[in-house]
């Protein structure tokens, strides 16, 4: 008996603590303010586990929501994964005499169990003397990015526009988590006080952000940017509930999220509540009977079907089912072919018409017209490809075809009607106002016969942005040869190095002083260096590339190029001139003498910038010590020397110290043919000198200002960069 009791005892206390569990949430408040609070987030007592803690605020007016016991405002909560907060800008401020103002320069967001949303945000620096770095955990790892932006004066800036000139964003990866934001200035915005006297930085929901000038002048302690977060469920919990089923969240975030099955609507962590079909919108064409989960249709009496629309629909008993489809096939077949063939005239004329506004608003008339005015074999003479020839030759631009994608475009391999292979650039966007220049610049690279340039074979002007056609280079990348070594190619021998620096470097000299109109390459790096069969080198790229005027030695431009092969003297002055393409071409032989990439994050702080990591090491004569122990043994040491004491030579800091291309391609070609030579030792007052002078250039000359010039240096490398081939 007493047993008895116990059990009946047991069986009464469960009956009243079930019903308890789902009373307390039907007692929970779900608003805070103007915000409604869905479950599984809750205030105290009221959610599914602690990162869910909503905590409101009544001090505000109206209250505000806080996520858990934090000061990250909650703007919105969504049932398919979002949690949007309002967030505050990292800020870095000076006077105009160049003295810190007091601000955050750094602005942390620990979110140990949610993760800033990739496919929502993006990480924007504004100012127009200013980089930041974004640092956080992804995967367990820390992960570093950042981003700068840089404008001489107010005219470069451009309003809507984020592209590095008064602002810069980047994406974030997916699974980044506990970030912090850190603001800095390279000069502390003296140059610029005037109009832009911060650098901000912060993430933001992308599609809630419009970039405009206003930003640079003041952006105050209180400003709120949007921003958007992502939560889910742990696998540890079963969060579905009634009528709910689990499914994977995108961007590869960890966890579940709940949503309602077919037929059923409300909140899947609550309990999902049948559809009254019936009462909204059907297919039935008549009677309307609702089932959990679904509905039926049926017909009236006389008629029979399935009663649905886009079914059998209901009949009536008595017609004859065959004479009315019959007739309704043979309307429907004359139907479906008149509207076929007026279609397809239609399409036809209108593709016709697309192609021709395409070809004249691309500079078609102005580039067959120059064609026609110019002498020289066919071999030699730019085509017009069609879109179709094109279009056949990649079958129709088939993702296999792809060969690289850099910041100008994707590149396809082609094969043309005559069997010849082709790489087929198409750009991702075109300048409408620099059409004419554009078309002066196909005429000119299609006449340029150097065998260590690649030969632009025509362009295509009937597609909305041009195609531009070049012969295709079989053998790869010099980047591919020097880096990635790994992937089974062989390696690079000390010979075949110094013929392609002559090679290249005879190219540029080319391009320089030989060309009709001389070409700036402007963006001269390893990526953009190819190799045939026989590893005969091959400039391309010249989607960057400049003609300079006859009467004219340097162009105002935006800065554009590759971070790491940057000349420092164009960075800071925006005036390009070919002393840029003899830097860049100082990187890529120093690339040639170590084996090691032009920039690279993933060394210690003193060896990222490759060009003042090799020039430290020859000011303190371990030049051998970061050479390629295979170069040091293959070449001789003369002759090893004598090329890293031109390659410093390239990379003076005054482009006017720098030697000409045609000077540097002569000393290369020399030592190319010269078996046995004397070479001199390398001066070391000289290299001394040559050192001290990228110190003064920035205004000082002491060992502790040689270090700061260094971390200037440094900070302008933030961003990574494609390789724009």
């Amino acid at each position: 008996m007493g047993f008895l009791a116990l059990l009946m005892f047991v069986v009464l206390i469960s009956s009243i603590v079930a019903p308890a569990a789902t009373q307390n949430r039907s007692r929970c408040s779900d608003r805070c303010g103007n915000l409604t609070i869905p479950y599984p987030f809750g205030f105290d007592g009221c959610y599914l586990s602690p990162e869910f803690l909503i905590t409101c605020n009544d001090s505000f007016s109206p209250p505000q929501p806080f996520l858990r016991k934090s000061n990250i405002k909650v703007t919105n909560i969504t049932l398919d994964g979002k949690l949007e907060i309002a967030t505050v800008a990292a800020r870095d401020c000076y006077n105009q005499s160049g003295a810190h103002q007091p601000g955050f320069r750094r602005h942390i967001l620990n979110l140990s169990n949610f993760t800033i949303s990739k496919s929502r945000n993006k990480f924007t620096v504004i100012g127009c003397d200013s980089y930041a770095y974004l640092e956080g955990f992804r995967h367990g790892k820390l992960y570093k990015s950042g981003c700068m932006s840089v404008c001489a004066e107010r005219g470069f800036v451009d309003d809507n526009s984020c592209s590095g000139s008064g602002c810069c964003q980047t994406e974030i990866p997916d699974g980044l988590y506990r970030s912090k934001v850190s603001a800095r200035s390279f000069n502390n915005h003296t140059n610029v006080s005037n109009f832009n006297p911060c650098t901000y930085a912060f993430i933001v929901e992308d599609s809630k952000f419009n970039f405009s000038f206003k930003y640079l002048q003041n952006i105050s302690n209180t400003t709120e940017f949007p921003m958007v977060l992502d939560w889910s469920i742990k696998y540890n919990t079963s969060a579905c509930k009634d009528h709910a089923q689990s499914y994977q969240p995108p961007d590869n975030i960890s966890g579940y999220l709940c949503k309602c099955k077919t037929g059923y609507q409300g909140n899947p962590y609550v309990g999902c509540q049948d559809i009254d079909e019936c009462e909204n919108e059907n297919d039935c064409t008549d009677k309307c009977t609702n089932t959990n989960g679904s509905y039926t249709c049926s017909c009236p009496k006389g008629y029979h079907g399935d009663g649905r629309k886009g079914g059998k629909g209901c009949t009536p008993n008595q017609l004859s089912l065959v004479r009315i489809i019959l007739g309704i096939g043979i309307g429907f077949t004359a139907l479906v072919v008149t509207a076929s063939w007026l279609y397809l005239v239609f399409r036809k004329r209108k593709l016709i018409k697309l192609k021709e506004k395409f070809f004249r608003q691309n500079g078609g008339a102005i580039l067959q017209q120059k064609l026609s005015r110019r002498e020289g074999t066919p071999d030699h003479t730019a085509k017009i490809f069609t879109a179709e020839e094109l279009k056949k030759a990649t079958d129709n631009y088939d993702e296999n075809t792809i060969i690289g994608k850099g910041g100008f475009g994707t590149v396809y391999k082609g094969i043309l009607t005559d069997n010849r292979l082709v790489a087929i650039k198409k750009s991702i966007t075109v300048d409408q106002n620099q059409i004419e220049q554009f078309i002066n610049e196909v005429v000119v690279l299609s006449q340029i016969n150097h065998k260590n340039v690649v030969r632009l074979l025509g362009c295509c002007l009937e597609t909305p942005v041009p195609l531009l056609v070049y012969e295709f280079i079989t053998n790869g990348t010099l980047f591919d040869h020097i880096h990635n070594e790994s992937n089974g190619l062989p390696a690079l021998s000390w010979h075949t190095r110094l013929k392609i620096a002559a090679e290249m470097a005879g190219a540029l000299s080319y391009l320089h002083s030989a060309a009709s109109v001389p070409i700036i390459h402007r963006d001269v790096k390893t990526t953009n260096i190819l190799l045939d069969a026989d590893y005969t080198a091959k400039v391309s790229d010249f989607g960057a590339s400049r003609l300079v005027p006859l009467d004219e030695t340097q162009l105002s431009t935006m800065m554009q190029g590759t971070l790491g092969y940057l000349d420092p003297e164009y960075l800071l002055t925006s005036q390009l001139t070919d002393k840029s393409d003899v830097y860049s071409f100082g990187v890529i032989l120093v690339e040639l003498l170590t084996s090691m990439k032009a920039l690279c994050f993933d060394r210690p702080e003193e060896e990222r910038s490759l060009a003042m990591y090799f020039l430290s090491s020859v000011k303190r004569g371990k030049l051998f010590e970061v050479l390629d122990s295979r170069i040091t043994n293959q070449g001789k040491e003369e002759q090893i020397e004598e090329v890293a004491r031109l390659a410093a030579s390239c990379l003076r800091l005054k482009g006017e110290e720098r030697p000409s291309m045609k000077e540097v391609a002569m000393e290369l070609e020399g030592l190319r043919m010269v078996e046995v030579h004397t070479w001199p030792q390398v001066n070391p007052e000289e290299t001394e000198h040559l050192l001290g002078e990228q110190c003064n250039d920035f205004g000082h000359g002491d060992d502790s200002t040689a270090s700061a010039s260094y971390d200037s240096m440094k900070n302008h490398v933030i961003l990574s960069v494609g390789d724009g081939r």
